[in-house]
């Protein structure tokens, strides 16, 4: 390995100024000794380059050059390393930057057979440099005046394929019945079937609606990714309908469309959508959560803290805690709870996540034995008994409509309905080898003419 050797990039035991450096902690696995690899992820991820390089001065290596802090093996060229990155090397409002660092380049390198970024830790002048969330978590609950239970969201399904009129219906029944937020999937922008400027002005139609029957606030989120120019029309479009939020698919957008739409000042809560559990080009959950928080998210959709593997469940249980703490001076955000959830979940994630956080749920909700309506209402029933101190069983000795969801799926932790479901981050709590969603006939085809079929 012919990595420039002029300078020693490596600073075991060092100590340094913590708030003069980023952080980076690597999962690394190489084909060579663990030490070659650091060293030539530090060079090439600074100033240096494969060959030593006649203007690479001492000066320059002493401002510039990432330093390894440690390298910890726990298997043969396998293990962690901590990796100092100078200040001064980054643009610190720039999260696009921040990845061509810290990622980059790395996984190409010779050495290099996987690596994953575990961890970063940011200087208070790199985090004040950000804005972060415009609204966060104390915001979101302002706009919809709910201050005391977790929130209610339902996305509509299925994904794609629904008419402007079946999806504006399910909105409404899931609105009337108790819902809080209703999203789109991350699957629909603008198909031909449920255009989106179209989709938007009906389903406020129904918003504007249902808050007048029910006297609550309600929260719609469209899904707004695109190219850069397109998704700033359509959150336009969004402000100008009376709209107060709107989703990015993060992966797809990337952080500079995120910090763009940020940077808009449209007045839009903006929701981040994961389009991989935990993994956003070879970053952890909780290094994506950092970059989603400086880079302006106010909602960020996570995996579920039911998960199958003890770590899992520990990592997504960190992640929940370090969004709603406090960071400097920077908003905290709303963790959305969200994969395969159904109302048998409900005092198991209120139990590990307390209040301040939304339950989003698909099919637990439009999956319902007796509709969409019935099945918002058992969520909202269900969540607000458990706040109280309910248990769900006891719960559904007062509500029909939530003994027949846990007929239908069970209680986590009932071992009698549990086995493991390989397309979710929870267990799956059914009775039956599959859970479909029932086919929903197009019997309305107009908002106006909807009305609840109970109270909430």
């Amino acid at each position: 390995m012919s990595y420039n050797q002029k300078f020693s990039y490596l600073a075991s035991g060092e100590e340094i100024d913590s708030e003069n450096y980023v952080l980076v902690t690597f999962r690394v696995e190489s084909n060579a000794a663990l030490s070659d690899a650091s060293k030539a992820m530090a060079i090439e991820s600074s100033v240096g380059t494969w060959i030593d390089i006649p203007d690479l001065s001492k000066d320059i290596v002493a401002k510039y050059a990432a330093k390894v802090l440690s390298v910890l093996e726990d298997g043969e060229k396998k293990g962690t390393v901590k990796i100092a990155y100078p200040l001064g090397l980054f643009e610190t409002d720039n999260m696009p930057q921040l990845l061509s660092i810290i990622s980059g380049n790395l996984s190409s390198l010779s050495v290099i057979d996987d690596l994953k970024v575990m961890e970063v830790e940011f200087p208070q002048d790199y985090v004040m440099a950000n804005k972060g969330p415009a609204f966060g978590l104390i915001g979101i609950r302002d706009k919809l005046r709910i201050y005391d239970r977790p929130l209610v969201s339902v996305v509509i399904k299925p994904k794609v394929g629904l008419s402007l009129q079946s999806f504006a219906k399910l909105a409404y029944e899931a609105w009337a019945g108790g819902a809080d937020i209703v999203r789109d999937d991350e699957n629909l922008t603008d198909q031909d079937i449920c255009p989106f400027y179209e989709r938007v002005n009906l389903v406020m139609q129904a918003l504007r609606e249902v808050e007048k029957v029910t006297g609550e606030k309600k929260m719609y989120i469209p899904n707004v990714t695109a190219r850069i120019s397109e998704m700033y029309a359509r959150a336009k479009f969004v402000q100008e309908m009376g709209g107060i939020a709107v989703m990015v698919d993060l992966l797809s957008v990337g952080m500079s469309g995120v910090q763009f739409m940020r940077d808009q000042n449209l007045d839009l809560i903006i929701h981040g959508h994961r389009l991989s559990t935990g993994n956003y080009n070879g970053l952890s959950l909780m290094v994506m959560a950092k970059i989603s928080r400086l880079a302006g998210i106010d909602f960020l959709h996570i995996p579920t803290s039911v998960g199958k593997k003890k770590e899992e469940k520990e990592s997504v249980l960190d992640v929940n805690y370090f969004l709603r703490d406090s960071w400097h001076k920077l908003n905290s955000i709303m963790p959305v709870s969200s994969g395969g959830l159904h109302p048998g979940h409900i005092e198991k994630l209120f139990e590990l996540l307390g209040k301040d956080q939304v339950i989003n749920m698909g099919g637990g909700v439009l999956a319902h034995p007796m509709g969409a309506e019935s099945g918002a209402r058992t969520v909202r029933k269900a969540i607000e008994g458990v706040v109280n101190g309910k248990t769900l069983r006891e719960i559904s000795k007062e509500s029909v409509e939530l003994k027949a969801a846990l007929d239908k799926w069970g209680v986590f932790g009932e071992n009698a309905f549990e086995h493991e479901n390989p397309y979710t981050n929870v267990y799956a709590l059914v009775k039956t080898k599959k859970t479909e969603i029932e086919k929903k006939k197009e019997q309305i085809h107009s908002v106006s003419i909807m009305e609840p079929r109970g109270e909430i």
